[in-house]
């Protein structure tokens, strides 16, 4: 019988509310760089800075690279991070009924750094914080997730994921835990196709009502 042992977050658009100023961001970045290819900012959700560079600044334009870094470097440096609405008290729940709680981000050290200055709380909130760095694969592949279980020595199967891009959601399922998605980057009919359980924040959830409908 399953049991809820981990709860595994995607950082942002489920951690943070900061999937809209990504999009500002790449959108003016891919305008820039790719006026041929409309939305793709909305295509390159939930991928790592090393796929969007392999697959859209590679031949003449890598040698943008350092130039875009610099800017997505500035960037993060003062975005605002503010927390979905009513995670802190969700993971609060989550932690007291003993579930080990991860971060597991395609986002870098680099990134991560900016978070901790920002939010100097963030490390104490997780038992775990998994990074690009720590992955062989990126989302869609289920080895982030795989080896976050793995952290825990937990099978996937006693996990939840907690995602809100295409390629994050698909990377939940694709792993065997339960998925819940929220619709803070796609709409629902999107997100509903490739999770168990959809919420626009955490309001109103908690341990227990997260058992009802998933275990």
């Amino acid at each position: 019988m399953k049991q809820l042992k981990a709860a595994l977050f995607d950082l942002d658009g489920v951690v943070f509310d900061t999937e809209s100023q990504y999009t500002v961001f790449w959108g003016s970045q891919c305008r820039l760089y790719h006026p041929e290819h409309p939305g793709l900012e909305h295509e390159i959700k939930g991928s790592t800075l090393d796929q969007i560079y392999d697959h859209w600044w590679a031949g003449p334009l890598e040698k943008e690279r350092a130039v875009v870094t610099e800017r997505l470097n500035a960037f993060e440096a003062r975005m605002d991070y503010s927390y979905i609405e009513g995670f802190e008290p969700f993971l609060t729940d989550l932690r007291q009924h003993g579930v080990k709680t991860a971060v597991v981000t395609s986002s870098n050290h680099s990134k991560m750094e900016a978070v901790y200055r920002a939010r100097p709380e963030f490390r104490s909130l997780f038992d775990a914080i998994l990074t690009s760095e720590d992955f062989d694969e990126s989302k869609p592949s289920p080895d982030c997730y795989l080896k976050a279980a793995a952290r825990f020595g937990v099978p996937s199967t006693d996990c939840v994921v907690f995602e809100d891009s295409i390629n994050g959601l698909k990377s939940g399922v694709a792993s065997g835990a339960s998925v819940v998605g929220l619709t803070t980057t796609n709409p629902l009919e999107k997100v509903e196709t490739l999770s168990d359980y959809q919420i626009v924040n955490y309001n109103g959830l908690s341990y227990e009502s997260l058992i009802r409908v998933l275990f």
